[in-house]
């Protein structure tokens, strides 16, 4: 698979200057900590393998970034991880699901690229509050693993 990110200029990055380390920090878990240690078939690694809860967490952040399709969202997240995270239909969409019961997001149908019909989903201001606070607890809790693993 080709996969090729555009890097927008973030606004956000100029007002908050940490923005820029936590997203490093983001993107660094995702290729270091939820990587296994030892991989097999392509070195992809299956949703089922990932901490509970940091599905949800991905399809949040992904979403901060605008509005996708569900096949865009597992396509995104896969290019993000470097290849290594594949999330499945079957792990995606009960994902999406719950995020729309939620009210995290809102979803509309319409026209794919490939002009196939799909529902589009967006981030909503309770989905952007639940990413942030989901954010600061993965803060928390990869600080004191990182704690553990420099002091054992």
């Amino acid at each position: 698979m080709d996969c090729q990110i555009t890097i927008q200029s973030d606004p956000e990055a100029t007002i908050f200057p940490d923005v820029a380390n936590r997203r490093h920090a983001f993107a660094k878990y995702l290729t270091r900590y939820l990587a296994p240690v030892h991989t097999t078939h392509n070195d992809i690694m299956p949703i089922a393998d990932m901490p509970s809860g940091s599905l949800v967490l991905l399809i949040l952040k992904v979403l901060r970034s605008g509005t996708l399709h569900g096949y865009a969202i597992a396509q995104r997240i896969h290019c993000l991880s470097s290849e290594v995270l594949k999330i499945e239909e079957g792990a995606l969409y009960p994902a999406l699901q719950k995020i729309l019961l939620q009210g995290w997001a809102t979803a509309e149908w319409g026209i794919s690229e490939t002009n196939r019909k799909v529902r589009f989903y967006r981030l909503t201001a309770a989905g952007r509050k639940q990413l942030e606070y989901q954010l600061a607890d993965y803060e928390r809790v990869h600080g004191a693993i990182q704690s553990v693993l420099r002091t054992a």
